[in-house]
């Protein structure tokens, strides 16, 4: 059973503030809310593998970190130009949830998994900077 949207958006909110309260148990590094702070997040993502090795790839460890860290930018994003979230249902399979907003969609959660499991080259950051750059002009 999918949630109403009211409730997708406080389990976001929650989830942002899971990334704020883990990263300063995990890291000691604080996550302050700001753009500024989404260059930490391409940090301590990477800093996950460094600490738990393949224990961070195991599949609850991915799901959970690229979640919290997901609805982090995402709530950045959502507070700066707006937006609501929503569960993507194009795999019926595999429902994940996404940002909309002025007709886009993005996946702030996929960008964390590609940046920990697939290429640590990607980044974060300039995912949220075209994302923003997309809507205001």
């Amino acid at each position: 059973m999918l949630m109403t949207s009211a409730e997708l958006t406080d389990l976001m909110i929650d989830s942002a503030q899971n990334a704020v309260t883990t990263t300063e148990d995990e890291f000691n590094l604080t996550l302050d809310g700001t753009e500024k702070s989404i260059d930490q997040v391409d940090d301590v993502i990477l800093s996950w593998l460094g600490r738990y090795k393949d224990q961070a790839l195991e599949e609850n460890a991915v799901f959970t970190i690229c979640n919290i860290y997901g609805a982090y930018v995402g709530e950045i994003f959502r507070n700066k130009v707006g937006g609501n979230w929503a569960y993507d249902e194009s795999d019926p399979d595999a429902p994940y949830v996404v940002l909309n907003y002025a007709g886009n969609t993005y996946a702030f959660a996929g960008i964390c998994y590609q940046r920990l499991v697939n290429d640590s080259q990607i980044s974060v950051r300039s995912y949220y900077d075209q994302a923003l750059a997309n809507n205001i002009q």
